[in-house]
């Protein structure tokens, strides 16, 4: 485990929440919450045999500050991956730089879930940090699935604007 202040600089940052994604066996009872009561604007739909998913994108917020919010199902429910076991599903982080976020946090321990980066559901590139270390990469999400995403560049434009540089 790495003390602090011995890691290199790194060489991107972390600009705000890209996503929150949240499984049940049935999307139609979370939209009951999420889009019926709370008011998100249902913007889209993905299913993916391969990821067993059958999601629903929703929006809250507005322009480069907009969270989405993935309400998914899986298509079988016997299949992995099992998108409905974790209700809280992951948490997606805009990153400025994910390919050079990926190198340094990979030199630095970090294990990264198979599939390296990829297009998304929403058409950003993506890649998730794995929920478990192994011996070989003893950095993880600690039980937690987190996607980083690259942020288009109107939404690093606008973070740093807010962040005053």
């Amino acid at each position: 485990m790495m003390n602090e202040g011995t890691a290199p600089a790194r060489p991107f940052r972390v600009l705000g929440i890209q996503q929150i994604a949240i499984g049940g066996p049935d999307k139609e009872r979370l939209k009951t919450l999420w889009v019926e009561m709370l008011g998100l604007e249902v913007t889209g739909n993905f299913r993916s045999e391969r990821e067993n998913v059958d999601e629903d994108i929703c929006a809250m917020g507005a322009g480069p500050f907009k969270v989405e919010v993935d309400l998914m199902q899986p298509l079988d429910p016997d299949k992995k991956p099992a998108v409905h076991t974790t209700p809280l599903n992951h948490v997606g982080l805009w990153i400025d730089d994910l390919p050079r976020a990926v190198d340094w946090l990979t030199a630095q321990g970090v294990r990264f879930a198979p599939g390296g980066i990829r297009k998304g559901a929403a058409g950003f590139d993506i890649c998730f940090v794995h929920p478990k270390s192994n011996e070989q990469f003893p950095v993880a999400g600690e039980g937690v699935l987190i996607e980083l995403v690259q942020a288009p560049p109107e939404v690093v434009s606008a973070f740093s604007a807010l962040a005053g540089g």
